[in-house]
């Protein structure tokens, strides 16, 4: 009962922030209040004209309004362009979790709750000023006992409720609108609801933070071009995460970059270079990329100019078989090979197997003939992935949460180069990383780098190979080998080989009886068995013909 009632208090709570910014509309759209949709004018905040701001705005102001979950939920549906017109979209994308900080003091008593003991035996300094604080967490500056200097940050307290309470009022509100909205069911927003839920469930684990930084750092560990933060892994808890502190410029502060003397081209250039490593060489990439979670170190004595990201939260992975497509499919769009892309499309799953190449390759080029109507500099890989998901999803295509991932990081890796350098092409830049990814994955080395890293598994089974493959002759010999498949083609091609194979056995026995019938009746022996034996002669011939027709005959199955 509790339950229902903070839940009204919670509708009545956003339905006031609805009205305030003139969505009331929204209320009355419903099948149940179109009806009585007239009673909306009879409502005193409408019997004022009000200069509402563009639709898109109003919404994003919205989600701030409603608290740090709805942010949130937001962000999250930000990078789901193949549901939102552009307007919502880029506005969503604006969407930052500025929200006030919670007192220090209560961090303090957080770190001491989690350590066990107080502050001073792990700090010698603790800064109880936030330095920044977002919606699920805050950060605090502080020093080592041995000197180090380092960030901690702390997990908002009581933010666990909060989620719980938003994030199933968001079900109930999804359950709805699938139920009862027309387009509810093709844009599945009970699945858009769970991926939220887990992002953000996924950002309250510290531990999970750290591990993702620690692969990351290891990733890099050699690069001149990229640091990540080193994680302090004793000090480190499942709310608490204590990391190395690095300085460095903004990258969104271009004037300060500029000043310090850095090269923006080759900035740019080298940002998305790092990018599509992380994609191609390590299958492991910062899924959480805006100028917020990016600095920049200058180089030193005429280097290059140093990476540090922050935030490792949201990590996206490819598969190499997610990979392969993915390539393939951007050689292809910038060949305007369109049929290839609606193949690679079917082959890989993304779209159901009965879709019709045809219908599909004539959306494609529909989409993408327009955008290729322009100099190669000026065509947005990003945008281009977003209109061929939004093509996409009319033949109901799985949207899969990697490449969603993966089509946000792009979108939001293209913005932030062209924002240092507007002449930046992205695919000029990216594309020899991916001929690399290519040729290793295809070359000579490629096949001796997969057979020394398998050989040691196949010399340590090699022993068990010869009995297994008796097992294996044994089996067929005796018929209880049995193969499945979930392939419809593949079960009618085993069903057609055993129906070959039971009237080939019927046809070879009824030959076989016909034949020993035949010579049993030209048998001759002494009176007693003369007069048995073509009564066992007609008996072999009948079986042998009754098996003869069962070769012929075809069989029932259900």
């Amino acid at each position: 009962m509790m339950v229902l009632v903070t839940r009204f208090i919670r509708i009545l709570a956003i339905q006031r922030v609805l009205i305030r910014h003139g969505f009331d509309e929204m209320l009355f759209a419903t099948p149940w209040l179109r009806p009585v949709s007239f009673l909306r004018l009879l409502l005193p905040w409408n019997w004022v004209r009000h200069d509402y701001a563009p639709r898109a705005t109003r919404m994003r102001q919205v989600l701030e309004e409603l608290g740090p979950i709805f942010v949130k939920f937001g962000q999250v549906l930000s990078t789901r362009r193949d549901l939102l017109p552009d307007d919502v979209a880029e506005e969503f994308a604006k969407l930052q979790d500025h929200v006030p900080p919670f007192p220090g003091a209560h961090a303090r008593q957080l770190v001491e709750r989690a350590y066990g003991h107080p502050l001073a035996v792990v700090f010698a300094e603790f800064d109880e000023t936030p330095l920044a604080s977002a919606s699920i967490a805050q950060v605090h500056a502080a020093r080592l006992r041995d000197g180090r200097e380092v960030i901690v940050k702390v997990v908002r307290p009581g933010i666990r409720k909060v989620i719980d309470r938003d994030i199933s009022l968001m079900i109930a509100l999804a359950r709805t609108a699938e139920r009862y909205w027309s387009h509810g069911r093709q844009l599945k927003p009970t699945r858009v609801v769970a991926e939220i839920q887990k992002t953000i469930l996924d950002e309250l684990d510290m531990l999970r933070e750290a591990a993702n930084a620690s692969q990351l750092r290891r990733n890099f560990a050699d690069s001149t071009v990229m640091v990540v933060p080193e994680v302090f892994w004793p000090h480190t808890r499942q709310n608490v995460l204590v990391m190395e502190r690095v300085d460095g410029i903004p990258i969104s502060n271009v004037a300060a970059l500029r000043a310090a003397g850095v090269d923006l081209h080759a900035l740019a250039a080298t940002g998305v270079e790092i990018f599509f490593t992380q994609v191609f060489r390590d299958h492991f990439f910062h899924a959480d990329v805006h100028p917020g979670n990016l600095f920049v170190r200058p180089g030193q004595g005429g280097g290059p100019a140093v990476f540090i990201p922050v935030d490792f939260g949201i990590m996206g992975s490819l598969s190499e078989f997610d990979q392969r497509y993915l390539v393939e499919n951007f050689s292809a769009f910038l060949d305007r090979n369109y049929r290839r892309v609606a193949e690679l499309h079917v082959e890989s799953g993304w779209v159901p197997r009965d879709t019709r190449v045809d219908d599909f390759e004539f959306a494609i080029r529909t989409v993408c003939e327009p955008i290729f109507d322009r100099p190669v500099k000026d065509i947005s890989v990003g945008q281009l992935l977003v209109r061929l998901f939004q093509t996409a999803q009319r033949f109901h295509m799985e949207v899969l949460p990697q490449l969603l991932l993966l089509q946000k990081t792009i979108v939001n890796v293209e913005g932030i180069g062209r924002q240092l350098d507007p002449e930046l092409d992205l695919w000029r830049t990216a594309r020899p990383s991916l001929e690399r990814w290519m040729r290793d994955r295809a070359g000579v080395r490629s096949v001796l780098h997969a057979a020394r890293k398998t050989l040691p598994l196949w010399l340590d089974r090699l022993p068990q190979i010869p009995g297994m493959a008796f097992d294996v002759l044994t089996q067929i010999k005796e018929g209880r080998l049995e193969v499945g498949t979930r392939d419809q083609a593949l079960q009618e091609i085993r069903h057609e080989i055993q129906e070959i194979h039971r009237r080939l056995v019927y046809a070879v026995i009824g030959v076989g009886l016909l034949l020993a019938g035949g010579l049993l009746s030209s048998a001759s022996g002494d009176l007693q068995v003369r007069h048995t034996i073509p009564f066992i002669a007609w008996v072999l011939s009948g079986i042998g013909l009754g098996a003869l027709v069962a070769s012929i005959l075809p069989r029932y199955r259900s």
